[in-house]
């Protein structure tokens, strides 16, 4: 990224009204990821400008049927073209990296082939290269922006984050990791509802993936028509707090549309490479947090975002803390999703304890509001009526007795 565009993406990023979503895409990889966790930064930005910034998690350009033939044709690993029969040119989905096309085996199994975009990873790198010898200048530019995040340790975030996400065999590594996990509290804290997709390493490499064809519907399509009960968000909050909350590794990209169920009804997590790790003292005291929530406890939900301050504030500053969450959360519990969206309560919430009460999130801890934003997302456009704080404390009681919460 150049000097003057990343001025101009600056620009875009930090305006008052919408931003141009279409040219921030045709900027580069590193444009896009740096948007979507911009998008989480309401510390940052306004509410309303997070909320645009936002739909950069659902648009994603496709590579054209000639390029995926070339790619295929030079980074393809050995064995690769032998091994498939047939092969559907036009992409089954897409992403900010890569996108999947569905094929068939010659023994007859039916997979999914994902290729990375062409070039992206010499691109993103030689960008991240650039960005950091320009961010100093931007720290200059912004005092808020010094003040309330730290822009090296985002831009690091995003540079290792996104490095993994470029290599394919990480989803591999990603889901066997994952289902380590789910294997080790199979006893304390059972998720049978959970499985995650069938690999084949031996005609994989860095930049081809392939997988099991798993049939069933993703959570999008679910959504679309209509078709999902509360019971499977509910298990759905349960499984991916159980990582978040209680293990602190879980699946850091989890949106309606990398989740599947299958004809089992069972969950099934792809895209696996996007491995999230959480500090115990974020994750502990996020889990706090709503813990109290469910159970009606303002005060001390707000108490339990303190321990991500250095030190406790003066009084002064708690009570100015607490004042402006009380308005926050006025009528809290009272309300269903659709009138009162977890969401926007979460976007307040950081903005509160940042500017208020001093408190540092770390980069780490954005991932864990993200995946509760895709939740309460889900909940908004099934089930409205529900008050989603309150259906989640039965998981989290079972959090604290079944993963050790303390």
């Amino acid at each position: 990224m150049r000097l003057l565009t990343f001025f101009r993406f600056y620009r875009q990023i930090r305006k008052d009204g919408p931003a141009d979503l279409d040219w921030i895409q045709r900027q580069g990889l590193l444009a896009v990821k740096l948007t979507q966790i911009f998008a989480l930064r309401p510390d940052m930005l306004s509410i309303e400008k997070c909320r645009q910034l936002q739909q950069m998690y659902r648009n994603a350009s496709t590579i054209p049927p000639e390029d995926v033939e070339r790619i295929l044709r030079e980074r393809a690993p050995e064995g690769f073209h032998d091994s498939i029969a047939w092969f559907e040119k036009a992409p089954l989905a897409a992403a900010s990296v890569g996108q999947v096309h569905r094929a068939t085996l010659t023994n007859g199994e039916d997979v999914v082939v994902k290729v990375v975009k062409a070039d992206h990873k010499e691109s993103f790198q030689r960008d991240v290269k650039r960005l950091m010898r320009l961010m100093r200048m931007a720290i200059s530019l912004s005092p808020k922006l010094r003040r309330v995040g730290n822009p090296m340790a985002l831009l690091r975030h995003v540079e290792d984050y996104t490095t993994r996400e470029l290599d394919l065999r990480n989803e591999i590594r990603g889901g066997s990791e994952l289902e380590a996990i789910q294997s080790s509290l199979s006893e304390d804290f059972p998720m049978p509802r959970l499985r995650f997709p069938k690999y084949y390493p031996e005609i994989s490499n860095e930049h081809v993936l392939v997988s099991e064809f798993v049939r069933g519907k993703t959570l999008e399509e679910c959504i679309n028509d209509e078709s999902l009960p509360w019971e499977y968000l509910i298990e759905l909050f349960r499984i991916q707090g159980a990582y978040m909350f209680g293990v602190g590794t879980f699946h850091g990209d989890l949106h309606p549309g990398n989740c599947i169920i299958d004809e089992e009804g069972n969950f099934v997590f792809i895209d696996n490479g996007a491995i999230c790790e959480a500090p115990r003292r974020v994750s502990l005291s996020l889990f706090k947090f709503f813990e109290e929530l469910s159970k009606g406890s303002l005060d001390s939900a707000f108490e339990a975002l303190l321990d991500l301050t250095e030190e406790r504030p003066s009084e002064e500053r708690v009570r100015r803390f607490k004042s402006r969450m009380d308005e926050i959360y006025e009528g809290f519990g009272e309300k269903s999703v659709g009138e009162q969206s977890l969401t926007d309560l979460m976007m307040r919430t950081v903005r509160a304890a940042v500017e208020d009460a001093g408190a540092d999130f770390g980069e780490e801890g954005f991932p864990i509001i993200r995946s509760l934003m895709y939740m309460d997302g889900l909940v908004i456009r099934t089930h409205p009526e529900v008050k989603l704080i309150a259906e989640m404390g039965p998981s989290l009681v079972e959090f604290r007795e079944g993963l050790g919460m303390e």
